[in-house]
């Protein structure tokens, strides 16, 4: 029996030591031959035999041989499930967690009984934004957490000031976003938005709009009400 649990712990030392010494190589060979890669966070097995995930910049997946001789930038798919597996790890990665959210520095807006929350990253100039609102306005009982973001010129700081000055944010909010009426001009405290901008930077929100689920599932760009649904099920399971 003891020389069994010793063999046990042979081998798992034995395999410990032989993954911190792929990971040296690959570490080693990248950093000295592409000396402009960001520095590596992370060095693990892909799901693919003989792969390896490269993870720099907090999410940025790359991947690469047992050498390091080789280096891919790209999806890797699993064919007989049919998903994307790439996308999938960086969404984990990228997840925020919704109680993390300043929610003093956003607006709700309550359809139905409220009960699924969603919480939603927007710039008021942005196209696609006005799309997923004209999409969102179809979706019941959420509660629909609206963060102003403006990031795409001052234009969008002066609309985002507006709104958030306005006696009834989400009215003005949906009044130009869905039927094209630009809030009136008005003025107030409006240190929230530039605490909104701190924040996306410092969780990579990049563009608009960005979603957050409450599972703290992540989702760039706009999506249809059929997804929509499909994530706001997934977060209340």
């Amino acid at each position: 029996m003891n020389f069994i649990k010793i063999t046990l712990v042979t081998l798992l030392t034995t395999f410990t030591l032989g993954a911190f010494a792929q990971e040296a190589v690959i570490r080693k060979n990248l950093a000295e031959r592409l000396p402009k890669l960001p520095p590596i966070d992370e060095v693990s097995k892909a799901p693919m035999e003989g792969l390896y995930e490269v993870r720099v910049n907090n999410s940025d997946i790359f991947y690469t041989d047992a050498a390091g001789n080789f280096l891919i930038q790209g999806s890797l798919i699993d064919t007989k499930a049919q998903v994307d597996l790439t996308e999938k790890r960086i969404a984990k990665l990228t997840e925020i967690s919704f109680k993390d959210l300043p929610l003093k520095d956003a607006f709700t807006i309550v359809r139905g009984d409220g009960k699924r929350k969603l919480a939603v990253f927007e710039d008021p100039n942005c196209g696609y934004c006005k799309r997923f609102e004209r999409d969102l306005v179809k979706i019941d009982n959420v509660t629909v957490h609206v963060f102003l973001y403006p990031i795409l010129g001052k234009d969008s700081t002066d609309k985002s000031n507006a709104i958030w000055c306005a006696k009834d944010k989400a009215k003005s909010f949906l009044d130009w976003m869905i039927k094209d009426v630009p809030p009136a001009a008005a003025t107030c405290d409006t240190a929230a938005l530039a605490r909104n901008v701190e924040f996306g930077k410092k969780t990579r929100i990049t563009g608009t709009p960005t979603l957050i689920f409450a599972d703290g599932t992540r989702v760039p760009g706009a999506i249809d009400t059929a997804r929509i649904e499909k994530l706001l099920a997934d977060a209340t399971r």
